[in-house]
């Protein structure tokens, strides 16, 4: 038996928390695919104000949930063997905690440890406009390894409804994690001129 592909997903405390729910839903469909579930305090008043959904009705979308304040729990090591992880959203915040290696919480360490151990971090950074320190935290977490993915909507596609950008944004992350998906159409390049 193969053991499944374990892919951690944080949420945290930036408007976008729709991001985080469908990124659930996608892998909870995935066959051969494990999602992890952390979400901090901020993470859970954007869930409740945000979306319609109670927070048992999000914790059963994942296979597994871990409360942000157990620091101890299985995603806080290396030796879990996670493939990857998503923030969706990630907050300003969480994003210089993890740019300056501060694992105050269980995210921030789960994201510590992926950059520790060389494994895919996507971080969908929400946050608008930008000051420098927003850019510099966003530079050294590239430089660590992570990738910045801020989901804007790709208007080529010709998107009719918010969830036709939101499954876009979570395309590309699964992408980004190397997991196949046909959430959105792919580019299939402009017609060549005869």
């Amino acid at each position: 038996m193969t053991a499944p592909r374990r892919i951690v997903v944080g949420l945290s405390g930036a408007s976008g928390a729709v991001y985080g729910v469908a990124l659930l839903r996608a892998l909870r469909a995935m066959a051969g695919v494990e999602s992890h579930l952390v979400v901090s305090d901020a993470g859970w008043l954007n869930i409740a104000h945000e979306t319609e959904l109670a927070r048992p009705e999000v914790e059963a979308l994942a296979h597994v949930v871990h409360d942000n304040a157990a620091i101890g729990a299985s995603i806080a090591s290396g030796s879990f063997g996670a493939q990857g992880m998503v923030v969706a959203p990630c907050s300003m915040r969480t994003l210089a905690a993890i740019a300056h290696g501060l694992s105050d919480s269980l995210l921030t360490r789960a994201a510590d440890v992926m950059l520790k151990e060389r494994r895919r971090l996507v971080l969908l950074a929400r946050e608008s406009p930008l000051h420098l320190v927003h850019l510099r935290n966003m530079v050294t977490v590239t430089e660590m390894g992570a990738i910045v993915c801020p989901p804007m909507p790709a208007f080529y596609q010709r998107p009719r409804t918010v969830d036709d950008i939101v499954q876009h944004a979570v395309a590309r992350a699964l992408d980004l994690l190397g997991l196949d998906n046909d959430l959105a159409p792919r580019w299939p390049g402009l017609p060549q001129k005869s």
